[in-house]
Formats: structure tokens, sequence, C-alpha cells
């Protein structure tokens, strides 16, 4: 905890920010981290709660409570070192997370909730300014060898905990950049790149070895230019293979028109756009300057389609989203200390455009090729009486029409690609993701372990990292027949 009497004298303060119309002028960070002494009044607002629910709601069961404290008596090195016990990447966490923390804070009963994503971004940034973060390379090596496709934060999280256990871990990415979604997912103004870049420098000098621009599956599959490594080369030079790819598997929107140009999926657009600005070469770069833009989707994925559409100059940009608009504020008595529906409004969404709910497109339209308007209509939810199940029906004369240059999908991810886990020949669930329980993490091949959305599907960069972790566990134990890693 951080003072006795601290959240009963303290506010909650926010980090501050750039204006909305000079951080749209560039792709950097704009979120300014606390300073230390706000820190320390923020830590200070942790209060003795006897449960401390924020460290259950958090994936990766940061031990909160503990670093608060840190941060109020001023032991900066102590906390980051609390911090890094339980999570290999804050400084991801710290600026991407939707903080499920401060949701199940009990202070957020009756109050503002402690800023804990706030404290957690400033412990990691003073770390990294302290030069506190350093490889930890092993002591000794098991002689074991791991492989890990795929480098995103699961990735990247089970690689470090392995090689820090003294195995010999090759991670694979398919991209000619280390980093999966972390680099190509999330635009530069949410997360930069260098904060990869230098834990990869870190990776390294632990022992850990990148290989990018390297497909792992069939050949028939790969794209031009790559290396492949099919999954029996891997599991003959290997002692284990850990498969920790994204959810790369959009869903689509089957209807009138789709086959127009000018309608992309999300990551097309978001992946090109990182390219470009880490200087590598896009061919033809989708861009939304001077354009309408619809964006269909209002989950994340889709707010960074909005914050990159602003950043090109956009004409206009609208995001629509099928579930009806959610309440200014959750009832607090229902839900905590669980993660609430409420009304979200993302840095992107406050830079402008126009946001619709309970919105189907229907059609569509466009001359030559090109699309140049939709058609939707309004919907309504109710629950069927037979079933217990919310449906959806159209409202009678609720059609309209919107110009639309530009048209991005992002509805969310259906499963990790198919092709890859197929060329495994491992069993999925029913959703199409690898089959695997979070107890051993193992597939139907007793050799290969799956994690992050391989395993769970479309999920948050902290649950990665928690299964990344998790999945180390599992493989050290399967290799040493004990493990001294954490859960």
């Amino acid at each position: 905890m951080g003072k006795i009497t601290g959240f009963l004298e303290f506010e909650r303060l926010s980090e501050a920010q750039q204006a909305p119309k000079e951080r749209v002028k560039h792709w950097k960070e704009f979120v300014i981290t606390l300073s230390d002494e706000d820190a320390k009044v923020q830590g200070a607002r942790c209060m003795d709660c006897g449960i401390p629910f924020c460290t259950s709601g958090c994936p990766v069961n940061n031990i909160i409570p503990d670093f608060n404290d840190l941060v109020y008596q001023q032991d900066w090195a102590r906390a980051l070192e609390v911090l890094h016990s339980t999570n290999n990447f804050p400084e991801f966490t710290g600026r991407i997370c939707p903080a499920p923390c401060e949701a199940a804070c009990t202070l957020n009963i009756n109050d503002d909730a402690v800023g804990i994503k706030s404290i957690e971004h400033a412990i990691i940034d003073k770390g990294w300014q302290e030069g506190w973060v350093a490889p930890e390379p092993p002591n000794r090596k098991t002689g074991k060898k791991v492989a890990v496709v795929g480098s995103g934060p699961a990735g990247l999280a089970c690689a470090q905990q392995l090689a820090r256990a003294g195995h010999s871990v090759t991670v694979f990415e398919k991209n000619n950049r280390i980093g999966g979604l972390l680099r190509y997912g999330i635009p530069d103004f949410k997360l930069e790149k260098s904060h990869i870049d230098r834990r990869l420098a870190q990776m390294e000098a632990e022992g850990v070895e990148f290989q990018s621009s390297t497909y792992v599956g069939n050949e028939a599959d790969a794209g031009e230019g790559l290396t492949v490594r099919t999954p029996e080369s891997l599991k003959e030079e290997f002692d284990a293979v850990v498969l920790t790819g994204g959810a790369e598997s959009p869903r689509d929107l089957p209807i009138t028109g789709r086959d127009l140009n000018g309608i992309h999926f999300a990551m097309e657009f978001l992946t090109q756009q990182n390219k470009a600005n880490a200087g590598d070469r896009v061919a033809k770069q989708i861009s939304a300057k001077g354009k309408h833009v619809i964006v269909i989707g209002g989950g994340d994925t889709g707010s960074d389609c909005v914050g990159t559409s602003h950043r090109h100059g956009a004409a206009s940009v609208t995001q629509f989203e099928l579930m009806p608009r959610p309440p200014e504020s959750e009832d607090k008595d229902l839900t905590w200390p669980y993660w609430p529906l409420k009304l979200r409004t993302s840095s992107s969404q406050e830079e402008g455009g126009e946001r619709d709910w309970a919105v189907s497109t229907k059609a569509f339209e466009g001359k030559g090729g090109k699309v140049e308007k939709l058609t939707a209509v309004r919907v309504e939810w109710f629950k069927d009486k037979a079933t217990g199940q919310m449906k959806m029906r159209e409202v009678e004369g609720s059609e309209f029409e919107l110009k639309a240059d530009l048209v991005l999908l992002a509805m969310g991810f259906v499963s990790p690609m198919k092709n890859v886990l197929d060329s495994f020949g491992i069993e999925l669930d029913n959703r199409g993701n690898a089959k695997a329980n979070t107890e051993d993490y193992r597939t139907s091949d007793s050799k290969v372990f799956a994690a992050g959305d391989m395993r769970r599907g479309q999920s948050l960069v902290v649950w990665a990292i928690r299964e990344g972790r998790q999945a180390a566990r599992a493989v050290d134990e399967f290799l040493m027949g004990a493990s001294t890693l954490p859960r």
C-alpha cells in the first residue's frame, strides 16, 4: 500500500497528453510520463484494502500494491524489480494495456481507481533511463534447444524466460523485422518501435537467437523471398517447439460490392504504415489522404485505423460499431471487480471523426471497380425468449448511405493462420486455435506447445505475456523434469 490516508487526500492524476491538433501532425508517442513526484502521490493513493483485487484482475498478476508502495517511498529500483518479477515487458503493457487492474481496484468501488498503468509506465521508463534494465544471462546452459515460432509478445516472453533458464532459444519470424503484431499491428503513436528494439538487444545478450524472414510451415504456403523451415525440420533439430503466432485471420464482411477496390482489412492498412515508418519498402501504400474513410469495427484495431487516417489527412472518418452504444458509466455494484461494459473513448477517437453504434453495413457501391459509397441500416438488439440469447434485427426504414472512398474492416480476428497449424498436424479446438490447456500448454504433438493468440485466439498483449511465461515454465518442466521459472 502507499500512504494510509493517501486515497482520502489525493485525487487521481492521469498522464498528460499532447493536444490532438498537434499530435496528428506526427507519428511519435504523445503521452507524457508522470514525474517522480506525481508518481509518488499517485502511489500514495493505493489503500490498505486487505485483498488486492488489482493483482487478480491483472492477467500477469503484477504485485501492484508492492510497487505502488515502493514508488511512494521513491525506491524506484526495487519497484522495477517487483514489476519485472511478473512482467517481462512493462514498457509494452504500460502503454497499450487497457488496464483491467484498474477496473478491479478496490478504490474503484466508490472513487477513481489508482492510476496503476501510469505508475507502471513511470517505473519502467525510469528503469531504462537509469540503466537498471540489463541482460540476465543464465549461469549455466542446459544443452537443450527450443524453437519459438512467432515473435510477438507471447513468443518474446516465452523465449526470454527459457533463455534465462539456460536453454538455447531460436525465435522464428516470417516478417523481416522481429516483434510480430507489436511491431506491425500497433501504430507508432501508441508504441514507438525503439521500445521493442532495446528489448531485443537485451534478449540477444541473454543468448536468444532471432531468425527473421523465415516461414515455418509447408513450402507451398510461403511467401516469395522467405526462408522456409518445415515442422519436421524443427522437431528434428530442437528438443521442443512453441507456437506463439498471432491471430491473423481477419473476420470478413461478405456483402455485395466487397470486391471493389478501396476496401481493405485493417491490418493491411496498419502494417503498411508501420513498415513505411520503419523505412521499409512498401510497393503501393494504402492512403487515407483526402478520402472519406469508413472504419467498420469499434475495437482497438478500428481505433488505430481512425488515428492513422487522421495522420494521413483524411477528409472525414466515420467508425461503425454493430453493438449498441454502451452506458456512460458502469453499474459498479454489478460489475466490480470485473471488466465493465461502458463507453470508452480512445485517444484516436478524441482526435476527431464520427462514431455510430448499432449499425450494420448492407452493401458497397462504386464505379469503375472503385468503392464510392456504402449502404447501412440501423439495428436493435433483443433477447430471444426461446434461447435467452441476444439477437439482432434491422430497424424498418432506417437505411442510409454514406460516402466511402476507403473502407477499413476492423471486425476482429477469427483464428491463427490455419495453414501453419495444419502443417504441424496438431489438433484444433472448435474455434480453429491450437488445442492446448493452461496447465502444460502442450498440443496433441507431445513435442509441440502453443501459447498466446495461437492457443486462446485474439486477445490482449498482457494475456500474451502471461501465456508466454507460463508456456516457458511448462517447456522447462518437459525438458528438465522440474522448473524454477514462475508461472
